[in-house]
C-alpha cells in the first residue's frame, strides 16, 4: 500500500471514528446503539494501530512533515541551476504549511 493511500485510509478511519464517539456522546441513543457504537469504535482503534496511521493529533502534523519531506527527497526533476538554502528553506516552509493546513481543516 502506497503512502498516500495510507493515509487517506487513516484519515477515513478517524472520521469513522469521530462519527461513533458522536453516537456514544448522543444522549438519545439507544442502549443497543450504544453498544454496537463501543464494538465499532474499538475495531477501528485496533485496525488503526495495525496499520501503524498517527492518533489524529500533532503527531499527524509530524507524519505529514516526513512524507512531504520524503517525497520531495525523492523528486526526479533535475535541480534548478539557482539552489541555494533559501530555495530548500521555501520548499520546506511550505510542506510545513500544507502539513499544518490539513491537521487544521480535520
Amino acid at each position: 500500500m502506497a503512502t498516500d493511500d495510507k493515509a487517506g485510509l487513516g484519515e477515513a478511519l478517524h472520521r469513522k471514528l469521530r462519527r461513533v464517539v458522536a453516537i456514544l456522546e448522543d444522549p438519545a441513543a439507544s442502549e443497543h446503539e450504544r453498544a454496537n457504537a463501543k464494538a465499532l469504535k474499538a475495531r477501528l482503534e485496533k485496525l488503526l494501530k495495525q496499520r501503524g496511521i498517527p492518533n489524529g493529533d500533532w503527531s499527524d502534523v509530524a507524519f505529514r512533515l516526513g512524507r512531504g519531506l520524503k517525497k520531495a527527497a525523492k523528486s526526479t526533476a533535475p535541480p534548478r541551476p539557482k539552489d541555494d538554502w533559501t530555495d530548500t528553506m521555501f520548499r520546506i516552509g511550505r510542506t510545513v504549511r500544507r502539513a499544518v493546513k490539513k491537521a487544521r481543516s480535520e
